[in-house]
């Protein structure tokens, strides 16, 4: 079954402010899982005695690509003290994405990190943007990094919001990937003084209740809230998206 989780990143300031009040708020708003963002200086003792205290646990952690290379053993730790399996490249800097040589790199490099993670419990996957989406030498860089890994080893959250921002049909990523789609980020989108913004479910553009079956058809394990543009309080717009997605599931399921 589905489960919903928040994006910390949603509340980075809040985060950073006092990063354990803010687990227990999400707790209390009714979330079941929380995906990290960063750990903020907290020690990993100190972050799973809070989820237990919130009633929630982990959906995931991103963790950058300078660490993933160069402090793996140190991940693998924090993350297993914290009861969490699900690590996530989130970005790729620049410099790594040029051509698409580059892009067959890191499909090598995602391939040797989803190894050393599943040969120690984990599930490793990649975080798309949008430029994930542009042409490298006819090929997208998304096409050139998932079809370049082994299926077992690297898995994908698709960012239903960036696909779409790229003018990409997220439904069918996940319908040509399917059960390789371990995870969906999910904000809505709307346009803004001519610019695209992320918004509240419901209050854009994205058909998320398609979205959601879709995911549910695919196995997708975690549907997580993310959002990055407010009008409000952001703590206030979570629970107003956990709200949108739980109707929608239980109509669904």
């Amino acid at each position: 079954m589905s489960k919903i989780g928040l994006q910390l990143y949603t509340l980075r300031e809040a985060a950073a402010d006092n990063f354990q009040n803010l687990l227990k708020d999400v707790g209390a708003i009714g979330y079941e899982g929380v995906q990290f963002a960063g750990f903020y200086d907290t020690s990993a003792e100190d972050v799973d005695s809070t989820l237990v205290r919130s009633e929630t646990i982990p959906a995931g952690a991103h963790v950058p690509i300078d660490q993933l290379q160069e402090n793996l053993d140190s991940v693998k730790k924090f993350n297993h003290s914290i009861n969490n399996s699900l690590i996530i490249c989130p970005y790729l800097p620049e410099e790594m994405r040029q051509t698409k040589e580059d892009y067959l790199k890191n499909a090598e490099l995602f391939n040797q990190i989803g190894k050393e993670l599943k040969d120690s419990g984990f599930q490793f996957a990649y975080h798309n943007h949008a430029f994930e989406f542009e042409k490298v030498e006819n090929e997208t860089g998304f096409s050139l990094i998932f079809e370049n890994t082994d299926p077992e080893l690297v898995k994908i959250e698709l960012d239903c919001y960036w696909a779409t921002y790229a003018k990409y049909d997220p439904i069918n990523i996940i319908n040509d990937y399917k059960n390789r789609c371990i995870s969906l980020h999910i904000k809505d989108i709307k346009e803004e003084n001519g610019e695209k913004v992320s918004t509240e479910i419901g209050n854009g553009t994205l058909d998320v209740r398609s979205l959601i079956q879709t995911g549910i058809k695919n196995n997708v394990e975690w549907f997580i809230v993310e959002q990055e543009h407010f009008t409000g309080d952001p703590l206030k717009s979570a629970g107003k998206n956990l709200s949108a997605l739980k109707d929608m599931l239980q109509e669904i399921e």
